[in-house]
């Protein structure tokens, strides 16, 4: 298996604080399955000497612990790295949501959720990382870049990669794909669409749209004809969302 490593040339060690030991095992085995690294706890006591101990990569933190609250956690390894960290809750409160974002944390997720999808937005979250780690390292300004799951887009040099990989675009097409990527989940229609990167009415002809959608889909999509980041919402528009090919 080629371990995943991302930019930087090490194993990525992930850390689960979840005292459900099935939710554990599930996680852990997708994860593995994707070359990283795992280490887990049942306890906050645990899972903070793990963190302190070992060099983690990413935390996934279960808001209800035995021993204490995931929302604690989160704050006291916030205050000491900026380490990517990932909520998970069995209680769909958008209270603990908007906390547990206000205190640092990267993402949240509420259970019963996708294991694909968690394992997604565990690498955006170390791409993310690294790529602003790397930025730093070089003095690079952040202000103009997008990193939406696979997709990493810079508006100042305008290039952008999807899964590392870099795309030839045309003016228009990085123009619409930026346009979709910076509004993640938002549906356009094609009129919206048309006016905001060709700057006028398309008097009902929104063919071009169309055509723009196809080309990018077969630049960026693992399979074209089954879109899965260039969504299609029947009788609307078109949606980008977050996706990572297994």
């Amino acid at each position: 298996m080629d371990f995943y490593k991302g930019g930087i040339d090490a194993v990525k060690n992930i850390l689960i604080i979840d005292d459900d030991l099935e939710v554990q095992s599930i996680i852990k085995s997708y994860l593995v399955r994707e070359g990283f690294s795992v280490i887990c706890a049942s306890f906050v006591k645990d899972g903070i000497a793990m963190f302190h101990e070992q060099k983690v990569d990413l935390a996934i933190i279960d808001i209800f612990l035995p021993d204490g609250n995931g929302l604690d956690v989160c704050n006291r390894l916030r205050s000491v790295s900026q380490t990517p960290i990932i909520l998970i809750s069995a209680k769909g409160d958008e209270s603990d949501k908007v906390l547990g974002l206000g205190l640092g944390a990267d993402d949240f997720l509420t259970k019963p959720f996708s294991i694909n999808e968690l394992v997604a937005r565990v690498k955006a979250q170390i791409r993310r990382n690294e790529y602003i780690a790397q930025s730093i390292n070089q003095k690079k300004p952040l202000g103009g870049t997008l990193i939406v799951g696979s997709l990493m887009i810079d508006t100042e040099s305008r290039t952008a990669f999807c899964y590392d990989k870099p795309l030839s675009l045309t003016a228009k097409e990085f123009d619409l794909l930026t346009l979709l990527a910076k509004n993640e989940n938002r549906v356009f229609d094609k009129e919206s669409l048309y006016d905001a990167i060709w700057g006028y009415d398309p008097n009902g002809d929104t063919r071009t749209v169309m055509v723009h959608i196809r080309r990018l889909r077969l630049k960026i999509e693992t399979d074209p004809n089954n879109p899965k980041m260039l969504v299609t919402v029947w009788g609307v528009g078109y949606k980008f969302t977050t996706y990572e090919a297994k």
